[in-house]
């Protein structure tokens, strides 16, 4: 049984209700086990079974306060009249149960200022990550739109096709004291570089349509063909300009030789007269050209090398003899294609 001792007579009657009711409930709690001990569990009521239950736990309760008395975990307090008059106070049993489910305690002013400040950082970090984000896209694009730019094609104009910067088979004359050369000097400064490029451009891939020999009957000219016109290949026979068609075909065929050194191949073509024959022949068939006309041009006068709609021949080579300052071109056109 609780005992309670009051600090003040004036106390003390309420103390002794509270120690007459703990009396009196234990009281009844024997009195139902002793009533309701003959009884099956069957037999009982719901309102009986529902006051076994409250008793056993009543009777649960107070061990478990006994317990916890023993073992120093609830201490007795006598109540102050000066703070405790004039409101209720708390059962032992009341006060056991508080500590076994304390009430919430509310944060502290200081606590509150700390969660709204933490709350006010995230939502600072999260709207500086949404902003690093965004940026990180813009430049994204900014890149994708640069490069696309840096590998954009400029638009090509086109320009004319340089072919040569001179007329071939250009050469110093040769003299007693010196040997014949290449003509640098006939060409100007600014394009003796591209000109040196062009003579080493590969020769196409033979094939049954090149040319492989010419005769012109009228200065008994019959030598072989060879392709390009580069100082070496004009040692070997009558050149054909890189790039200039086959024998039969629509365009200008431009053949090249000297006229005063390695064989003097075309030494008398300036004795050509209209309708003179030039034949050419191939490793298949044989195409006749007649002669329309010739004329004295500058080395650089590389115009008469255009291109032609219909099929020609035009024969190059120095001019005078052994002077070899300018150039003589004689035309011809197809006539059996």
């Amino acid at each position: 049984m609780l005992k309670v001792t009051p600090r003040s007579p004036s106390i003390a009657p309420h103390y002794r209700i509270t120690a007459l009711m703990i009396t009196w409930g234990c009281l009844q709690s024997r009195y139902n086990r002793a009533v309701m001990a003959d009884k099956r569990p069957e037999d009982l009521s719901v309102e009986e079974l529902r006051r076994l239950l409250l008793d056993k736990r009543r009777v649960n309760r107070r061990d478990r306060l006994e317990r916890f008395r023993s073992t120093g975990r609830v201490i007795s307090i006598a109540p102050d009249p000066q703070h405790d008059a004039g409101r209720v106070v708390d059962t032992p049993e009341d006060e056991a149960a508080n500590k076994e489910n304390p009430a919430p305690k509310q944060p502290s002013r200081s606590r509150r200022w700390t969660d709204n400040i933490l709350l006010g950082v995230e939502v600072l970090a999260v709207v500086a990550l949404v902003g690093v984000v965004l940026n990180g896209l813009s430049i994204l694009r900014t890149l994708n739109q640069e490069a696309a730019a840096a590998i954009q094609l400029p638009t090509m104009i086109p320009t004319a096709l340089i072919t040569a910067v001179v007329l071939p088979s250009g050469h110093t004359p040769p003299s007693l004291v010196q040997e014949a050369m290449p003509n640098e000097a006939e060409i100007p400064e600014h394009l003796r570089p591209l000109a040196r490029s062009a003579e080493n451009a590969p020769a196409p891939t033979a094939s049954p349509q090149q040319g492989i020999r010419i005769q012109i009957p009228a200065i008994q000219v019959d030598a072989p063909i060879v392709q390009g016109d580069g100082w070496e290949q004009l040692k070997k026979g009558v050149a054909q300009h890189l790039g200039t068609p086959n024998p039969g075909e629509n365009g200008n065929i431009v053949f090249s030789a000297h006229n005063d050194i390695f064989g003097e191949i075309f030494r008398h073509i300036d004795k050509l007269k209209p309708g003179d024959v030039i034949i050419v022949y191939t490793s298949a068939r044989q195409y006749t050209y007649l002669i329309t006309g010739s004329q004295i041009v500058e080395p650089t006068r590389v115009d008469v090398m255009a291109p032609t709609p219909n099929g020609v021949v035009t024969l190059i080579s120095c001019y005078p003899y052994l002077v070899d300052n300018r150039r003589i071109v004689v035309s011809a056109v197809l006539q059996n294609p």
